[in-house]
């Protein structure tokens, strides 16, 4: 199963090492596009008694993503950032309380909320004249930091549960593991770009922080309906959401930190 996981990590990797570097930023939102529409059919599958629901709820998602285009300035990504960074808060409240009857229109608006304002801001953030892709490739690089440092720290020292009721393997220690890898990338990455490492150092670690609650929401919304993965697309993994899933947290409280320390415009 680790080899297989490793496997199919490498090839993600190395397709979005092309579509980030190697290709014009229409395309490459375009390309960005296709793994969040999975996951938006993903996620309709985590809506309670919505079955034959997700095609239309993809296609939602792509309307509204085709329909977004004039938010494309640094006031509408502002506004983003600050409007989707509001729905993470309210999604710790709920995982914080979890065991609670979670809503339908709860997960189905949580869907859009958490997916096409992290696809958005990605994109926008590819065509900045301001090295876009470096950041892009910053942000990706600080949340694998962050899974991958949790995943291997919390199989090693794990002992005290996170959120039991949520995701019972995640720890504590993995917790801290994946911050100290996240922020030691985010460090690199500041230098890399010509930024102050310690500076960003702090933007790692808010990102990180909450990528964590992107994966215990959808965590939440899984457990919700029974199930341990979102789908069975990616080998070793599950699905595409439960890879994207601590990515669409992520982006905007990150993308967020770059307006607030003049890292982006």
């Amino acid at each position: 199963m680790l080899r297989t996981r490793l496997i199919t990590a490498a090839i993600l990797v190395a397709v979005a090492f092309v579509c980030v570097f190697w290709l014009p930023s229409w395309l490459a939102a375009v390309l960005f596009a296709v793994p969040w529409t999975l996951g938006a059919w993903e996620w309709a599958r985590l809506v309670p008694g919505s079955s034959g629901f997700s095609s239309a709820y993809a296609a939602v998602f792509v309307f509204l993503a085709l329909a977004s285009g004039s938010w494309f300035t640094a006031d509408g990504a502002q506004q983003v950032a600050v409007a989707a960074s509001c729905w993470w808060l309210l999604a710790f409240v709920g995982v914080s309380r979890y065991p609670w009857p979670v809503p339908r229109l709860f997960v189905s608006a949580g869907g859009l909320l958490a997916l096409l304002p992290s696809w958005f801001l990605l994109a926008y953030m590819h065509q900045s004249p301001a090295a876009g892709p470096a950041l892009v490739m910053s942000v990706l690089a600080i949340v694998w930091a962050a899974d991958v440092g949790a995943y291997f720290t919390g199989r090693q020292f794990g002992r005290i549960k996170l959120a039991p009721t949520v995701s019972p393997n995640k720890t504590w220690e993995g917790v801290i593991g994946g911050l100290v890898c996240a922020a030691l990338v985010a460090a690199v990455a500041g230098v890399w770009l010509g930024f102050n490492a310690l500076v960003w150092s702090a933007v790692g670690l808010a990102t990180a922080l909450v990528s964590i609650v992107g994966d215990l929401t959808v965590s939440m919304f899984k457990r919700r309906v029974g199930r341990k993965d979102s789908s069975n697309l990616l080998p070793g993994h599950g699905g595409v959401l439960d890879r994207i899933d601590s990515l669409t947290a992520a982006v905007p409280v990150f993308v967020l930190c770059l307006f607030l320390s003049g890292g982006l415009s």
